[in-house]
C-alpha cells in the first residue's frame, strides 16, 4: 500500500502546531502507514486489510493465485476500515465512490452470510480449549476464513475436520487446529520470542504439531489432548514441551539426563 511521494514524519513546530519533515526517500509502505495512524492516535485495523495488501502486492509485482472468492473476501474484510476512513475525513463514501461503494456493500453482505453459515457448523463442538474456541479457522491453502466443519454434527474438538468453501480444500483436524492457533496467537508468540519468554504455543511432545498450549489456564495439546504434569516429578521445576525429558515426560530434561547417567 505505497503512497506516491516521500515518507514524512510529524514534528512539533514549537508554537503548538505540527509540521512534517521528510523521513528518508522511501515511499510510505503498509507498516509505515499503520505507524502514521498510531502517531495521530487513529485506529487502523491492520489485520482487516492485511490480506488485501498482500493480494495488491502480488498483482503489482507479478500475479496473484488468489481466487475471485478470496479477493472478494479481502475486500469485505477491508470494508469497515474504508468506512472508518471516510468517517474520519467527514466524507460520504457513497458520493465519493459512486457505483464502487454499492459493489463493496454487496460483496460485504454476501461474505458475511457465507461466513455466518460456515461458523454455524462449529456450534455443536464441545470445546476443551477456550483458546481454540475463540480462534478463527482459516484455510491452509488459500487463507480464506470461509472454513466449515466437514461434519457439522461432530461434537469432538479433536474431530473438527474442515473444508474450505472458497477453494474446496480439505483439512484434517490437526492441521486445521494448528493453523487456527498459529494465526490466533501470532502476536503473543512474537512478543514471547522478542522478550525471551516462554511461547504460549509449542510443538506437542505426543503428536509433534504446533498445538500445545500453555496460555491463560490451559496446559495441553489442542489437537490430541496430551497434557504434561505441571512440574517435574524430581525437582519441581515447571515443565514445558521444550524441557520435558523425551524418555519420561514427567521429568525435566536435566533430571532425566542425570537419572540416565546414574543408570
Amino acid at each position: 500500500m505505497d503512497v506516491i511521494g516521500a515518507s514524512y514524519k510529524p514534528k512539533l513546530d514549537g508554537n503548538g502546531g505540527v509540521t512534517f519533515v521528510p523521513a528518508g526517500d522511501r515511499t510510505v509502505d503498509f507498516e509505515k502507514l499503520a505507524e502514521r495512524f498510531r502517531d495521530f492516535g487513529l485506529n487502523l485495523d491492520k489485520a482487516a486489510i492485511k490480506d488485501l495488501n498482500r493480494i495488491r502486492n502480488e498483482i503489482e509485482y507479478y500475479y496473484t493465485n488468489a481466487s475471485p472468492q478470496v479477493v472478494r473476501e479481502a475486500i469485505a474484510k477491508a470494508f469497515p476500515v474504508v468506512s472508518d476512513l471516510f468517517a474520519l475525513a467527514d466524507e460520504n463514501p457513497a458520493l465519493m465512490l459512486g457505483d464502487a461503494w454499492g459493489a463493496m456493500l454487496e460483496v460485504k453482505e454476501t461474505y458475511e452470510r457465507e461466513l455466518a453459515a460456515c461458523r454455524a457448523t462449529f456450534a455443536p463442538v464441545e470445546w476443551d480449549s477456550s483458546t481454540l474456541a475463540a480462534a478463527t479457522f482459516n484455510c491452509t491453502e488459500c487463507h480464506s476464513d470461509l472454513v466449515a466443519q466437514a461434519d457439522p454434527t461432530n461434537t469432538a474438538q479433536e474431530g473438527v475436520d474442515c473444508v474450505c468453501r472458497a477453494c474446496g480444500a480439505s483439512m484434517e483436524a490437526g492441521a486445521a487446529i494448528e493453523h487456527a492457533l498459529q494465526l490466533h496467537l501470532d502476536d503473543e508468540v512474537y512478543r514471547s520470542a522478542k522478550d525471551g519468554g516462554e511461547s504460549p504455543l509449542d510443538a506437542c511432545p505426543e503428536c509433534a504439531r504446533e498445538t500445545y498450549l500453555q496460555y491463560d489456564d490451559e496446559n495441553a495439546c489442542a489437537a490430541c489432548g496430551f497434557a504434561l504434569e505441571e512440574r517435574c516429578a524430581s525437582c519441581g521445576t515447571p515443565l514445558t514441551p521444550n524441557d520435558a525429558w523425551v524418555e519420561n515426560r514427567d521429568l525435566c530434561s536435566y533430571c532425566g539426563y542425570k537419572m540416565s547417567k546414574d543408570d
